[in-house]
């Protein structure tokens, strides 16, 4: 789930700006270059929403610092985004012809002239530039030069209770760079980062389930209880482990051998390798190699308080212990950001692209869309495109607040879950019963009711929304190609008659009360630090066990890569339907789902008391998991015929 620990970027709607390059951004292609004047280009999607005559406080002190990142569109950006479609789709005949790193740099990245130039041009200016990657130019210095640089003015402007500076009109870049310029990031300074998306107390703050427990599904009954629709209700599951998490999405015989994931987040958990081994050991997944799990880490990190950096060890913690146990035998690399700014985690996403590092990388991390800004979406397409001519999947947590009414007040989706290139996850409600049976899913969304005080009634049954699934309608992204045919007309065109990009995509376990087991070492409260175990869950959850379904169907097929799988995974929904996929609905028993949770009031052990509620499944604040695709759980879960269906793909 969304932590609740980690500050969210600060924003506002983009609604107001952003449908006029939709399109653009949906292909991936530079929204930008439209001619400002004969001599400039403009950037589009430079000049934020927040940025408004309204809120304006006046000029930026020519003297402040800008820190800055000029992204490169590379030798051919259409070349890129036309290719990583083609590429991508079961239909086309370059389809799993994929291109290596050094192919793709080559044939689409910038030239050595193309970034000679970018540079000379910022320096002109009065920019220094502080670094040079193969996707973009860092550069710092006052305001003056870099107004001179971006051809803008510079002012500050109020959002919400703080002031942040932006561009008071919309950056440009010499016509002369014939486009070789893709966006600009750094002119505004308002905050840019990500939250994980779990349900985890920091580590420094232990964290324990209470009981009783269901070891599977309706195992043990709250029989002493009060009933929820019409009958005695089970107790939680103390979490499920990955014998029952491969039986219930048809792993077989598929253990992920030969198939590299990457898992990305924030920071780095210095107990990762002893909390993985300790968890494998206990719940009978296999012993991890040497060399199996490797880090690839920054040298410095930066804003750990702000970003709340122990928070993020439990985060992968979850990922690594989740990949491990559905796909025991895959290939596992962690690369921790330097911060939880969005600069940062697209520096972790780079280098897996850069070096291709995996076929698969699994994000369990985001913000809601209205935070993101035009530019970002830009750069995070292209890294995303560049995957795909390699054949890297990107797999990205649909979010944990539903349609985000109840955490924002506005209802949206959740980024870079809604980029046209990547496969957003879903969640579900898990029933896996006696013998590992798969019995039931339900779309994930809570609401919750605490005992009555005299233990004979649910107070308010059944209670208010909690968490759920992320799901819903972009305002930013156009409907991709894939989507056409298989996704309603009513989400669809729900925010434009034009249609646009309905998240998610494909989804899997992810509902906390339904949840996965895993084990961290935590500080207690006597100050010593002890491994301990604890159930969690959200889309946190969700997004390994598909990037670790998805190393499955990958060994499955013979290793070959699956790349960028939603043409694939809509594809196989319209031939294969329910052969593939379980059709997930909010009400798969034909009667009100809920179970009995008892938790520790103080989140560690029983001193301060219990808390007992009855937490109801399949209520996603205004989202609904029906029968077809669904802005819940998209396509639905996969069923024991998805994988080998790779086979034939």
């Amino acid at each position: 789930m969304r932590s609740n620990r980690a500050a969210l970027r600060a924003g506002a709607s983009m609604a107001a700006t952003l449908p006029m390059i939709a399109g653009a951004l949906a292909l991936g292609i530079p929204a930008a270059h439209a001619a400002e004047s004969p001599t400039r280009d403009t950037l589009a999607g430079t000049k934020p929403a927040w940025a408004t005559t309204k809120t304006d406080k006046g000029s930026t002190s020519d003297k402040a610092q800008v820190t800055a990142r000029v992204y490169l569109a590379g030798r051919d950006a259409a070349g890129l985004a036309q290719y990583a479609k083609s590429v991508s789709d079961p239909s086309s005949a370059a389809y799993g012809k994929y291109l290596s790193a050094q192919q793709a740099q080559t044939r689409f990245g910038a030239t050595e002239a193309q970034v000679a130039a970018v540079r000379s041009w910022l320096t002109a200016a009065g920019l220094k530039v502080t670094g040079t990657t193969a996707h973009y130019v860092s550069v710092s210095g006052d305001v003056a030069a870099a107004e001179k640089a971006f051809g803008t003015q510079l002012h500050n402007y109020a959002k919400g209770t703080k002031t942040y500076r932006a561009p008071a009109q919309t950056a440009s870049a010499p016509a002369s760079l014939d486009g070789a310029v893709l966006t600009v990031t750094g002119l505004d300074n308002a905050p840019h980062k990500a939250a994980s998306k779990d349900q985890l107390p920091p580590p420094d703050a232990v964290f324990k389930n209470a009981g009783p427990f269901s070891s599977y599904y309706g195992s043990t009954t709250a029989s002493t209880l009060p009933s929820a629709y019409g009958k005695k209700i089970p107790y939680a599951v103390q979490g499920y482990t990955g014998q029952q998490l491969r039986a219930a999405y048809g792993a077989g015989k598929y253990t992920g051998k030969g198939v590299r994931i990457a898992i990305t987040d924030a920071y780095a958990s210095p107990t990762i390798a002893f909390d993985a081994a300790t968890y494998a050991k206990a719940h009978g997944d296999a012993r991890w190699k040497t060399g199996q799990l490797t880090q690839v880490l920054p040298s410095d990190y930066t804003k750990t308080e702000e970003c709340g950096a122990a928070g993020w060890y439990g985060e992968e913690t979850l990922d690594v212990e989740a990949v491990h146990a559905v796909a025991p035998d895959a290939n596992v690399t962690y690369l921790g950001a330097a911060s939880c700014y969005d600069d940062d985690l697209l520096d972790s996403l780079s280098k897996v692209v850069d070096n291709h590092l995996a076929d698969i990388v699994s994000n369990s991390w985001g913000d809601i869309e209205a935070n993101q800004t035009p530019d970002l979406a830009a750069a995070y397409d292209q890294v995303f495109q560049f995957g795909a001519v390699e054949g890297i999947g990107f797999y990205f947590s649909s979010g944990d607040n539903g349609d985000e009414v109840a955490n924002t007040g506005v209802k949206q989706v959740d980024t870079p879950a809604n980029s046209a290139w990547v496969t957003a996850v879903g969640g579900t409600s898990l029933a896996v019963g006696k013998g590992d049976k798969y019995l039931w899913e339900t779309g994930w969304g809570t609401e919750k009711a605490s005992l009555s005080a005299d233990g004979k009634s649910w107070t308010a049954f059944p209670g208010a929304f909690t968490s759920g699934a992320g799901g819903g309608t972009s305002k930013t992204v156009a409907q991709p190609y894939y989507q056409k045919g298989v996704v309603p007309n009513a989400l669809a065109t729900a925010n434009s008659a034009a249609g646009n990009r309905v998240v998610p995509d494909i989804s899997a376990i992810a509902d906390p009360n339904t949840g996965f087991r895993v084990g961290q070492t935590q500080t207690f409260p006597n100050g010593s630090q002890q491994y301990s175990e604890y159930r969690i869950g959200g889309t946190s959850l969700a997004a390994p066990v598909i990037a670790a379904v998805q190393a499955l169907a990958q060994e499955a097929r013979g290793g070959g890569a699956i790349g960028f799988a939603n043409p694939s995974i809509y594809s196989a929904y319209s031939k294969f339907g329910s052969r593939v996929y379980h059709d997930v609905t909010d009400n798969p028993t034909g009667s009100g789902l809920a179970v009995a949770r008892v938790d520790f009031t103080n989140g560690y052990d029983a001193t301060d008391g219990l808390l007992t509620s009855v937490r109801s499944l399949g209520k996603d604040s205004s989202l609904s998991a029906v029968k077809g695709y669904d802005d819940v759980t998209g396509v639905g879960t996969p069923a024991n015929g998805y994988i080998e269906s790779y086979r034939k793909r």
